[in-house]
Formats: C-alpha cells, structure tokens, sequence
C-alpha cells in the first residue's frame, strides 16, 4: 500500500497528516509541485518516518501533476494499490483501511469518497457548493458512465496498480478536474468504482 500527497501551500498541516497515516501503508511519496513553502524541503528535513519519499517537480503541474508522478513513484516501487491524500489535513487518513478492503478483496478496481451518503454532514456544505457538486456530478455521470457514483470532485481515492498502469498518465488533466477525467478513462478500461462514505 502506497499514499500520494501532492504538497502545495499545505506546510502547515503536512507533517500531522503523515503521522496519521498508519501502518497498513508501506510507502509515502509527497510530491512538492513547486511548493511557494518548500514543503517538500520541510518534509525531509523535519519528517523521521522511514516510510516517506519526496519527489520535486521543476515546474507547478497542479494536483493532478503531482498525484500522477506519485502513481508513476508508486508503480515503479512495486505498489499494489495507491492511495490519494491531501495534504491540508481535510482526509482522515484513518479511513485508508475501508478505501483499500473492496481492492484487496477484489470487489473493486478504484474506490473514491462520498460525502453524501450522511445528510446531517452535508448540512455543513455551503448550499452553493452543494447545488455545484450536483451538477458536476450529473455532467460526470454523464461523460465517465458511472451512473451510481456522487461526489465526482471528491480527491480521496484509492485504485490497484494494475489498473493505474493501464491509465494514460500524460494524458490526465493536470488541474482540478482530473478526478473526473479519471473516472471517463477508468470507464473505457470498464474498471469496477465504487463510493466510499466519508464526512463532509
């Protein structure tokens, strides 16, 4: 089990969100992606965890950028299976065990957080970004196939190596719309999805 952090702007809150990560996880790459902060500086200097590999980008990718060289990292190091974490400390990285158990009992291919399975947590939401993410979500249901998925923009995720080999890397959007294009490219390799219930 690998986790990718892409590192931008999240200094503050990177170093907690790694001690967090527990011992199911053989591997950590943080990807600095031209960090303003130096985060990926910040993280070899500070961090102890034997676990922990950066990588620097020479120029800024964006988030997408930065999750696809830690896939790259990750395939290249063996990985099974990948998991995407933030860096700001907004994923609870104590979820992992329930993103990776549909992969490792092969009920699925890629699994991603849904933070509408509990509505008393999605009463915290900004109405305005609540009525945005159904729409995104109906436009993605539309383009990737996946009719039973909600929460398209939500970047916790997890897929199987074997899978993520097979996924144009170079071709991926770079900025914050590539979860989506993820889901229409898993569709045309007919990968199995499945939510994950997480808080908002």
């Amino acid at each position: 089990i690998a986790v990718v952090i892409p590192s931008y702007k999240v200094k503050k809150h990177i170093l907690k969100v790694i001690s967090e990560i527990g011992s199911e996880v053989q591997r950590i790459y943080v990807v600095d992606d031209l960090c303003p902060e130096g985060s990926g500086s910040f993280v070899k200097e500070k961090c102890k965890d034997e676990r922990v590999k950066v990588i620097w980008h020479e120029a800024n990718q964006g988030v997408g950028g930065a999750v696809m060289s830690g896939y790259r990292a990750a395939i290249e190091d063996g990985m099974e299976i990948i998991v995407k974490v933030d860096g700001d400390g907004q994923m609870d990285p104590s979820l992992i065990p329930h993103f990776i158990e549909p992969i490792v009992s092969g009920q699925a291919d890629y699994t991603k957080g849904n933070r509408f399975f509990d509505l008393e947590s999605v009463r915290s939401m900004p109405k305005m970004r609540l009525f945005g993410n159904a729409v995104l979500s109906f436009m993605t249901k539309m383009s990737s196939g996946y009719w039973d998925l909600f929460d398209p923009t939500n970047g916790y995720t997890a897929i199987h190596s074997d899978v993520a080999k097979h996924l144009p890397l170079d071709k991926i959007s770079k900025r914050y719309f590539f979860e989506t294009d993820i889901l229409f490219r898993l569709n045309t390799l007919r990968a199995v999805v499945i939510d994950i219930p997480m808080e908002a």
